[in-house]
């Protein structure tokens, strides 16, 4: 009698699938998060150019009120723009969680002191060479003067700029940094081409505030690499990134009104 098991399928014609999940884990979580945003910033980058305006005479606007004249709905949206975007990173941690590697990317609370010293450290390392670097930019012509803060005044706003810092800090270094070194070791990509791919991602995402804004995040995404390479933990990186933004939100927001440079004027 006939052996009624259906025939073996030769394991020749199987994708690798091992070797391919990486890759599409990668794709995925840029697609719906920083990917398309380096999309949308190039799109918006060549809005800019084709305006009949020069680039250093445009203001780029972020962090702005969506409804002002209902600040409890305004409140409403500025929850929903810091929770959402986090969700890409935790798919990202989600993926590192099923494969093991997700202690490994040092996100995390085991070392709070060594990760609060060096964030210190890099931020003051970066941020102030990072605002001369703007300011020369846009004296240049080739970057628009950014307005980091916008929202309308209320009890709410400085808490809503903390949390808008912090979930950029947590969404582009889990992202671009954990997942994105992670995975494209694993697709035995060369060290070097890691850190620059990281980088160029990084700064395409700020195209839409110039070309300032995109070569002064190429330069801080290779230091944040190279960072990442030595100490192995990117709760470091989440501090620097972290502690730029604040100060660039709400310092930019307190300031400002006595600083007229700050906004080309």
């Amino acid at each position: 009698m006939a052996d009624p098991s259906p025939a073996p399928v030769p394991q020749a014609v199987l994708p690798d699938a091992s070797r391919a999940r990486p890759g599409i884990e990668l794709l995925l979580v840029l697609g719906v998060s920083l990917g398309q945003s380096a999309i949308y910033s190039v799109l918006s980058i060549a809005e800019k150019l084709t305006r009949n305006v020069p680039l250093n005479q445009q203001t780029t606007t972020i962090n702005n009120s969506v409804t002002p004249d209902r600040p409890w709905l305004d409140l409403a949206y500025q929850v929903a723009g810091i929770v959402f975007p986090l969700v890409p990173a935790m798919l990202a941690l989600y993926f590192l969680q099923r494969t093991g590697d997700r202690r490994t990317i040092g996100f995390d609370l085991r070392r709070p002191q060594f990760d609060i010293g060096w964030g210190f450290a890099l931020a003051a390392g970066i941020g102030i060479p990072g605002l001369a670097f703007y300011l020369a930019a846009r004296a240049l012509g080739f970057n628009t003067t950014v307005s980091p803060a916008n929202l309308s005044e209320n009890w709410w706003t400085v808490p809503v700029l903390v949390g808008l810092a912090a979930m950029n800090a947590i969404l582009e270094e889990v992202v671009m940094i954990g997942f994105w070194f992670t995975r494209a070791r694993q697709l035995a990509w060369p060290v070097w081409v890691v850190v620059v791919s990281s980088a160029l991602v990084r700064g395409s995402y700020h195209l839409y505030q110039g070309f300032g804004g995109f070569l002064g995040n190429i330069v801080m995404g290779l230091v944040f690499g190279l960072v990442y390479l030595k100490v192995k933990r990117i709760g470091p990186l989440v501090v620097t990134h972290f502690l730029i933004d604040f100060v660039a939100f709400v310092g930019y927001s307190l300031a400002a009104p006595y600083l007229p440079w700050l906004q080309g004027s």
